[in-house]
């Protein structure tokens, strides 16, 4: 774990608020779901930058007044205590000029944003990019997309080619830019793009068609860089940047340091190599997987699983990741010790996990469903007992999607906004005892040196 505190550095001794960092940058959010919110919320919390928005819903700006406050910590004025602040709050100068009063509305904060010249509403991608230092997309997770719009960032910005990050939970950088070829300015493709960030979004841009300069083609591969964060960014530390083998040195440089120099919770994390799914994600999907298998062959329910996650692997995990508590486990031996101990059973699970994987398992496929509907009503229709179990078992998990979506919805329901609001809370405590821990951590380390 990092050891920099959340909030480290945010005020003088006097306890006045130090300027926010990056008031030489201009972000321009390609994309305004979830995602672009957060980081919306992101940049205009703990940094001084511009940020220009874009996104072809005709409610842009509503949108963003509805959604935004849920997203925007709350500075806590005239507060110098450093170590109690929680991930959401912030003793820097953070929003304190554009914060509006308590009892305004939504539409009031982000009047004061624009008024103040930190945020940007705008009606087409070019006008969005064109004074552009950092160009931030987070649209569907469609490869098709992520081409079209770089296609057409570089068409706009042309000479120019600002840094480029993309928000993508798993297309790699260098597929998002392997369509560019070299041998036309980016004026001369006849390639039309469209840039609508709506799920529905079709493109009509061929990878083998788009053109652009040398020059412009290589830029634009050694300024892309992912930028992958864990959702909702605004409170989760973890930023991943995930470079290409095109992606230059210096461009990983300059997010390391715009992230680090924020005094928020981020921790840019570099990504030596490509991989499907990153880090953080690949960890996530394949436990989830798991989590589907087993509610799918009836070892437990949905909401079973999630208590057994947030008593075990949950706080254990969040204090210190599983190989520095699996080190634990093996005692003066550490995780050697621990390996040779119950490393019969770990190859158990894994070859039982295999077999599932063989014979089927948990697939995110649409095929054969016809198949499956069959199942489903030979069963309702008083035929369960001409269907052994090991057959309504693997008839479950083919239909694993639709047991995994009933449970859950039968359990949580829809998210709400105060579902959201106490989510977030929830984490920012969650988060700001780990900061605790770890400056308690790093003064027991420095003392014993002593």
């Amino acid at each position: 774990m990092s050891t920099t505190s959340p909030v480290e550095e945010t005020t003088t001794t006097s306890g006045r608020p130090l300027p926010l960092p990056h008031g030489d940058q201009h972000i321009a959010l390609i994309g305004l779901g979830a995602i672009g919110i957060s980081f919306l919320a992101l940049h205009l919390t703990y940094t001084s930058a511009t940020v220009s928005v874009y996104d072809p819903r005709p409610d842009l700006q509503a949108h963003v007044a509805r959604m935004l406050p849920l997203y925007m910590p709350v500075p806590r004025r005239g507060t110098s205590d450093c170590g109690d602040n929680s991930a959401g709050e912030s003793t820097s100068a953070s929003t304190s000029d554009i914060s509006p009063p308590a009892d305004s509305s939504a539409d009031s904060l982000v009047s004061s944003l624009v008024t103040s010249r930190r945020l940007r509403f705008c009606t087409s991608l070019g006008e969005a990019v064109a004074h552009a230092t950092v160009i931030q997309e987070q649209g569907p997770e469609t490869l098709s997309f992520k081409q079209a719009t770089w296609s057409e960032v570089l068409r706009c910005t042309w000479p120019n080619t600002p840094r480029l990050w993309s928000s993508t939970s798993g297309i790699p950088a260098s597929r998002q830019l392997e369509h560019l070829t070299s041998h036309a300015h980016p004026d001369s493709t006849s390639t039309s793009t469209s840039t609508s960030t709506s799920t529905s979004t079709s493109t009509s841009t061929s990878a083998s068609t788009d053109t652009t300069s040398t020059s412009a083609s290589g830029s634009a591969r050694s300024r892309l860089l992912v930028v992958h964060p864990f959702n909702p960014p605004h409170l989760m530390p973890l930023l991943e940047l995930v470079p290409s083998p095109s992606t230059s040195a210096e461009s990983v440089s300059f997010a390391e340091s715009y992230f680090r120099t924020i005094s928020s919770v981020h921790r840019p994390i570099t990504i030596q190599k490509e991989t499907a799914g990153f880090v953080a994600n690949r960890l996530s999907f394949i436990l989830f997987r798991e989590a589907c298998s087993l509610v799918a062959r009836g070892v437990c329910t949905v909401e079973e699983l999630d208590e057994v996650v947030r008593a075990s692997l949950g706080p254990r995990w969040a204090v210190g990741g599983p190989f520095r508590m699996y080190n634990f486990g093996g005692g003066q031996r550490g995780v050697a010790g621990f390996l040779e101990n119950i490393g019969g059973a770990i190859q158990g699970v894994w070859e039982d996990v295999d077999r599932q994987r063989e014979s089927g398992g948990v697939v995110m496929d649409t095929e054969g469903e016809a198949v499956r509907e069959g199942v489903r009503e030979a069963v309702h229709e008083g035929m369960r007992e001409k269907v052994d179990e090991e057959a309504a078992e693997a008839a479950s998990v083919r239909d694993w999607k639709r047991v995994v979506t009933e449970q859950t919805v039968r359990a949580y329901g829809v998210p709400s906004a105060q579902d959201v609001r106490v989510r977030d809370r929830a984490l920012g405590e969650v988060v700001a005892l780990q900061g605790r821990l770890e400056r308690e951590e790093k003064a027991g380390k420095e003392g014993e040196e002593k």
